[in-house]
């Protein structure tokens, strides 16, 4: 089982208290993802006002993230357990609540039952779609994360919906998060007969990978091809031309999760916190649609 582990805490009585975060993700990925690091820092700083430190365990599938549990568990290595990248299905809430470790949700939508810090991912994919509308894009395409994950979802619903409701159909093809999934589902939907003029993706690494995917064919961003990323970082800011974005704070959502982890570390009620709302960031790869782009190839 690959792993990473920061500061694994002694057990018992005089062990420094640690609150856990287990990602199941390539370590390759976690690299390449800003999201993280800087989510992480934002724990980090909140949680070292109470001495707190992060155990953090990376993991490549959510059956040894339970098994991570199970082991911190018996060894009373953590106090607390936040919970990210919530699937359908998830059985983690159950395991950890039969397993007696306090725990909080992160990003999760209006599902009840748990402590959370909830994400309003769909307002957020109406709100991009919407500027690229007021561009005239009407052919759109989203290249997503992972199917199975709650936010992807959420997403894709309001993606169906929105396009529908102007008497479109998106192009909707599923990824990984990687560069090279960004790169490979970006030069098929440019092959397609009737190409996406504007082209959404889940995050800011295959976005980069896309954008370079677009050029090497020969295409002129934006004047051809508008493109939007989710999660600015320094990748997107740095490339040319710099990326459009929907742009959270992702500093400022660490802190609110560190927040509401103190709330249930106290036993007291968790308070209704939400992640920090997505703005869109305009730079250069959005621009109006233009005729020709609606009726014919991008690619000869």
């Amino acid at each position: 089982m690959a792993s990473v582990t920061v500061s694994e805490p002694l057990s018992g009585s005089d062990a420094p208290s640690a609150v856990g975060l287990v990602l199941a993700r390539p370590v390759r990925l976690l690299g390449l993802e800003p999201f993280f690091m800087e989510f992480i820092a934002g724990l980090e700083e909140t949680m070292a006002e109470r001495d707190l430190s992060i155990l953090l365990q990376v993991v490549p599938e959510q059956d040894a993230e339970v098994e991570t549990y199970r082991r911190w568990a018996a060894r009373r290595s953590v106090d607390a357990v936040i919970v990210v990248n919530l699937v359908e299905g998830d059985r983690r809430p159950e395991v950890l609540h039969e397993l007696g470790m306090p725990f909080l949700l992160v990003g999760a939508g209006n599902e009840p039952g748990f402590p959370a810090v909830r994400t309003d991912h769909a307002g957020a994919e109406r709100a991009a779609l919407a500027y690229l509308r007021e561009l005239g894009h009407l052919q759109i395409a989203r290249v997503s994360g992972p199917a199975q994950l709650l936010h992807t979802q959420a997403r894709t619903v309001a993606l169906i919906e929105d396009c529908r409701s102007v008497g479109v159909e998106p192009i909707l093809l599923e990824g990984d998060y990687s560069d090279e999934a960004g790169a490979a589902l970006t030069r098929r939907l440019l092959a397609l007969s009737e190409p996406p003029t504007a082209i959404l993706y889940d995050n800011d690494v295959m976005a980069v990978a896309g954008l370079r995917a677009a050029q090497d064919l020969g295409l002129v961003v934006p004047d051809q091809l508008s493109l939007v990323a989710w999660d600015d970082s320094t990748l997107c800011r740095l490339a040319s031309p710099a990326l459009t974005t929907m742009s959270v704070d992702v500093h400022e959502y660490g802190v609110r999760v560190a927040r509401s982890v103190f709330e249930v570390l106290d036993g007291v009620p968790v308070q209704e916190r939400w992640s920090p709302t997505a703005r869109l960031t305009p730079r250069g790869t959005t621009a109006p649609a233009r005729l020709e782009q609606m009726s014919a190839p991008l690619i000869p």
